[in-house]
């Protein structure tokens, strides 16, 4: 049996007092709907996590966002305004800087059927978000709870950062996520783990575009060829992006959706072909620029009908360097101090971990509950794996603070890294 110091003890032991009241209260947050766009959720979200979190030693702030512009299905520009993120700082002053970041969205819209949390036959708790991430939140908050117990908590500052639109992207959580990542030793995300409670290593980066494509409308039968067909051009362009796939092994372009069109007597005006990009490296995006140029030129052959290109790349990759692997074989070890085993493996996925690595930032960004099926009506997460969860973080925590785990070295070693690859 690994022997903890006794202020570590006193962490693990305070977590295991909290008990079932770390579900619990995940299962509250979660009745709460909080899909990215339902204002009015995300607001009665934001109250309760305020409140949740000013359990901590720090100045807790609402961090007022810019707003995100996008294209509605009729071509105009809609400017989304976000309620603000919740920015808690503790001990700014602290020689050791960590950030902590989640998110209060969900991808479940007001109108979802889906808005309860339940136990399956199983035991698996069944509810939109209890994975992805409140479930994350209320393991991230049990370990820093806990963490305060430690006697040399007080070495170690931290800045928390939930934000309100991280499943759209993080278009306005942006510029925070990176000014926080570039000043940290080290970051912690709650994203769920993946399938086994595996760790996601390196990440591919992501891009989401939308193709506008803008005609002329005229009458499907007395004048169809006065007409300019904005959505054939919108479905040209989707076939010549899907076919991209394939030519570049590390390369995803997935045709998500069309709009446009409307009365099947009319010549549709509008075509809009939106997509999301997945790529491994900045060459890989070099690569998917060069593409998305050769198609909009081959549509400014089509007669009578215009292009234009909104979107861009949002989350960049974060390859699995050697100070990411330092800091994992550092998570490993602290999972068998307490007998649980860490591995990981490469995702295709995207989450603020991306962000804070671009920012200089050596972080673990699937942290949280153990679950499946996210994005989906079947979510669910483990019970069992909310305390095992949050033992593993504030072990980790306390390990920063006894000097055990070298939070400064992982940051200098990433910082060399950065200065090799720009040269």
């Amino acid at each position: 049996m690994t022997t903890h110091t006794a202020d570590a003890t006193a962490v693990l032991n305070a977590i295991d007092q909290m008990g079932e009241g770390i579900i619990t209260r995940a299962i509250d947050w979660c009745h709460i709907n909080s899909g990215s766009y339902h204002l009015e959720g995300l607001r009665q979200m934001l109250t309760v996590f305020t409140e949740a979190f000013s359990v901590l030693p720090g100045k807790v702030e609402h961090l007022v966002l810019p707003p995100m512009d996008t294209i509605r299905a009729d071509g105009t520009t809609a400017h989304h305004q976000p309620p603000p993120a919740l920015r808690i700082t503790v001990r700014p002053e602290a020689p050791i800087q960590l950030v902590l970041t989640g998110h209060y969205d969900t991808v479940y819209p007001a109108d979802s059927a889906f808005q309860k949390v339940v136990t399956l036959p199983d035991g698996r708790l069944h509810g939109p978000g209890i994975a992805d991430m409140k479930g994350g939140l209320s393991v991230m908050l049990a370990a820093l709870e806990a963490f305060e117990q430690h006697s040399k908590s007080q070495g170690v500052g931290y800045t928390v950062l939930i934000s309100p639109d991280e499943e759209i992207g993080s278009h306005c959580s942006r510029p925070e996520l990176m000014r926080l990542g570039a000043k940290a030793h080290m970051g912690l995300t709650y994203e769920p783990a993946l399938l086994g409670g595996i760790l996601a290593a390196g990440r591919k980066g992501s891009g989401n575009f939308s193709f506008v494509f803008r005609g002329k409308s005229a009458h499907a039968g007395r004048a169809f060829h006065e007409g300019k067909h904005a959505l054939a051009a919108a479905a040209r362009a989707a076939v010549a992006l899907h076919e991209l796939n394939g030519e570049r092994e590390t390369i995803t372009v997935n045709v998500g959706r069309i709009d446009g069109g409307g009365a099947l007597n009319a010549v549709p005006d509008l075509g809009i072909t939106r997509i999301d990009v997945r790529v491994l490296n900045q060459d890989d995006t070099e690569w998917a620029h060069g593409h998305f140029q050769r198609i909009l030129d081959q549509s400014a052959k089509i007669e009578g009908v215009s292009c234009e290109l909104h979107g861009g790349f949002t989350r960049p990759p974060k390859p699995f360097v050697p100070s990411q692997q330092r800091l994992f074989e550092e998570i490993r070890n602290t999972g068998d101090r307490l007998g649980v085993e860490v591995t990981w493996q490469n995702s295709g996925g995207v989450c603020e971990g991306n962000n804070l690595f671009a920012a200089g930032c050596p972080n673990a960004d699937s942290l949280g509950v153990c679950g499946g099926d996210i994005h989906s009506p079947d979510e669910y997460a483990f019970p069992d794996s909310f305390a095992e969860r949050a033992r593993l973080s504030g072990l980790i925590l306390a390990r920063i603070a006894e000097g055990d785990l070298d939070a400064e070295s992982l940051r200098a070693m990433r910082d060399q890294e950065r200065l090799s690859e720009d040269a």
